[in-house]
């Protein structure tokens, strides 16, 4: 049976980033993002079930989130009835991947893994850290991204040091050295954990 590694970590901390070093060294990932962009999508089931519940917000090309925000605004019973939805599907999703790996681990990219308490799913969960002044010349340096928005995205994720002091593992993406040293680590005491038990 695989192990499963669940990887998480701030706006602008580097994760995806970190997800794809694991990659390198082999190991599948199930990324939470591509797997909602997905259902999401003009043939997605979460669109299908959103058009019963928004008919409006969803169009030829998918799920219009913005239309989505302004109803949910509205309706303060959306959210919850649209996760009620999406949720069962992303679990069917994650359940299907793991189905279908033989890989000694499997890593799970879930960047609001403990705001949804995730974290008992998984045998180790894996945090990607930097400093804040790194983590926010990073995400400003994105298009279409202020402060402000920046500021709204972090209000609504655990502060950086709470999941550090969650994490069985940290990787530092200060560099990219670092990062790369920390997953190599990662991955070979996970082994040697699987090994011996």
């Amino acid at each position: 049976m695989s192990f499963l590694l669940g990887l998480t970590g701030s706006i602008g901390m580097g994760k995806s980033t970190a997800a794809m070093m694991f990659q390198d060294l082999g190991l599948p990932i199930w990324d939470a993002d591509s797997t909602v962009h997905a259902l999401y999508g003009p043939s997605g089931e979460g669109a299908k079930q959103i058009s019963l519940l928004v008919p409006r917000a969803v169009t030829a090309v998918g799920v219009d989130r913005k239309i989505l925000k302004v109803e949910m605004a509205k309706d303060q019973t959306l959210l919850k009835r649209i996760e009620g939805v999406i949720h069962p599907l992303v679990t069917a999703n994650r359940a299907a991947f793991i189905a279908g790996q033989t890989a000694d681990i499997l890593v799970f990219d879930i960047p609001l893994l403990f705001e949804t308490n995730a974290q008992d799913q998984f045998g180790a969960v894996a945090v990607v850290s930097t400093d804040a002044v790194t983590q926010r010349g990073r995400v400003l340096a994105r298009g279409g991204m202020d402060l402000g928005t920046f500021e709204m995205v972090l209000e609504k994720q655990l502060p950086d040091a709470e999941k550090r002091e969650r994490a069985d593992f940290i990787i530092d993406s200060s560099t990219l050295e670092a990062a790369r040293a920390d997953v190599a680590d990662i991955v070979a005491t996970i082994r040697e954990r699987v090994t011996h038990a």
